[in-house]
């Protein structure tokens, strides 16, 4: 999709140019300057007049009539140089996106070089739009009929820099991988449930693992049972739907040492079982496989890129469903690493699955783990739609999670676990855990579960059921999935160990 070129050596007769206008700039000048003399002094007017403006994300198209070697051209305000973070300009790439997806282009040249400044370098520019460009135009249409009208897509964007071109064309197709990734689990999360059960999730994580040549395992009921995986059954007694233990293994080091563990929820359909939600609440809860997703979609992009890194994905799915099968509040189950849990709030169910998720993943190695799930509501309450919650039993290893969703402009705010959380977790009169103390408290308390499991392996848990889905439009998608940190999970894979390096 892209292509790097140097001005010198660059053809002319292009569709469209993308070129940045800072608010340093009071006159044009540079490329700006000499399109500008081409049209005899129209962008200095422009300017003047308002139409062209240097304010961030601010976008004006601009007809040439045949003046320059561009059919149109696209001025994109950055505002103040030094508040255009890379962050910010993964937006202002965004709106571009949006833009040319409406203006029905096949190809873009973009002129890189006026979008670098002091704190974002051209790299780290190339890296922004490669993201921009498939999150900002994704689109999920679901089961709609489709229209007559055929799509227009952006096949080609050609980058205009005097930088390396090798340097600045890779950097542009790891944020195009991270993005294409992220889609991914956009479109796993827009997925209603009856199109998405365990064995969908087992079926698209077997194709990513014959398309990478990851190792795969799929655990089937029989085997959970044998290996008494309990808590996981429990959650999926309710169901029809067989549940499923996904397992892929990605091996980039020739020990199987430093493994990290990526460990997804996968409750495709959420009732809450015998807690059942309300009418409005189960609505929506299709998007319980969030942190499944994740996964999902960070294992992609990790096959493509191809760290030196291990990685092990264990995701455990089912719905959780009601029937005269299924589980209930009073109930005590014996989860796979032995202890035994008294359930009080059937609802609280992810948790128990990613107890056995944590425990597998454990016995296959993993050094180090991060779960990622759609948790609770009281994260939402706490943090709001925008940021994931955190918590952690290492704080070295949550540096590094942390480096990670920073560098990859995903917000995470951390919450604690103190001892009063963990007894309360350990409360129960009849068993070793209870899987819900109370509604003060319920994120933590959730993570504090999760955390018993976890024991004395480096674990960090991101809990995502007010980030993994949007309930409006953004600069960088539509509504619904997100793809929430999905290239903070594929940031720390790349990046791991430079924390203690450093």
């Amino acid at each position: 999709m892209f292509v790097v070129h140097n001005e010198a050596d660059f053809p002319n007769q292009q569709e469209a140019l993308v070129v940045g206008l800072s608010e340093k700039h009071s006159k044009l000048d540079g490329l700006l300057g000499e399109l500008d003399s081409q049209l005899e002094g129209h962008l200095t007017q422009l300017l003047k007049d308002g139409d062209i403006s240097a304010k961030k994300g601010k976008l004006a198209r601009i007809h040439t009539f045949g003046k320059t070697s561009y059919k149109r051209i696209f001025v994109v305000g950055t505002g103040r140089e030094e508040k255009l973070t890379f962050v910010e300009l993964r937006k202002v790439f965004g709106k571009v996106g949006k833009t040319l997806q409406e203006s029905k282009l096949n190809s873009v040249v973009v002129a890189l070089d006026t979008f670098v400044t002091e704190d974002v370098d051209v790299l780290d520019a190339a890296h922004a739009l490669g993201e921009s460009l498939p999150l900002s135009t994704y689109k999920y249409d679901g089961f709609k009929q489709k229209s007559n009208e055929p799509e227009v897509n952006v096949e080609q964007v050609v980058l205009l820099t005097d930088y390396d071109k090798e340097e600045v064309g890779a950097s542009a197709h790891v944020g195009f991988v991270f993005a294409k990734g992220t889609n991914t689990a956009r479109t796993l999360v827009n997925l209603p449930g009856n199109m998405l059960t365990a064995t969908d999730l087992a079926n698209h994580a077997a194709g990513l693992a014959e398309k990478y040549g990851f190792e795969l395992e799929i655990l089937e009921k029989e085997e959970m049972e044998k290996l008494g995986m309990g808590a996981l059954l429990a959650v999926n007694k309710g169901s029809v739907e067989p549940p499923k233990m996904i397992v892929l293994k990605y091996q980039g080091k020739e020990e199987w040492t430093d493994v990290i563990g990526l460990v997804g929820k996968g409750i495709t359909f959420d009732t809450g079982g015998y807690s059942i939600k309300p009418k409005d609440g189960i609505v929506g809860m299709k998007t319980d496989m969030g942190g499944a997703a994740t996964v999902l979609g960070a294992m992609e992009a990790i096959g493509e890129l191809k760290p030196e890194q291990n990685v092990l994905a264990v995701i455990a799915s089912t719905d959780n469903m009601i029937s005269g099968e299924a589980f209930k509040p009073d109930d005590v189950i014996t989860s796979m690493s032995g202890k035994t849990i008294e359930i009080l709030n059937t609802d609280a169910e992810g948790r128990l699955v990613l107890a056995d998720a944590v425990t597998y993943a454990k016995q296959h190695g993993a050094n180090y783990l991060v779960d990622v799930a759609t948790l609770t509501g009281g994260v939402i309450i706490a943090l709001g739609h925008h940021t994931t919650g955190a918590m952690t039993n290492d704080e070295a290893w949550f540096e590094q999670v942390l480096e990670a969703s920073h560098e990859a402009g995903e917000e995470m705010w951390r919450l604690p676990i103190f001892d009063h959380a963990k007894e309360r977790v350990r409360s129960s009169k009849v068993a070793d855990l209870n899987n819900s103390p109370g509604r003060d408290g319920h994120a933590i308390f959730a993570g504090a579960f999760i955390g018993e499991f976890a024991e004395g392996t480096p674990w960090v848990h991101l809990d995502i059921a007010g980030t993994a889905t949007s309930k409006s439009a953004h600069d960088l998608g539509p509504s619904g999935g997100t793809g929430a940190m999905v290239r903070t999970l594929v940031t720390l894979v790349e990046r791991f160990g430079q924390t203690e390096e450093n």
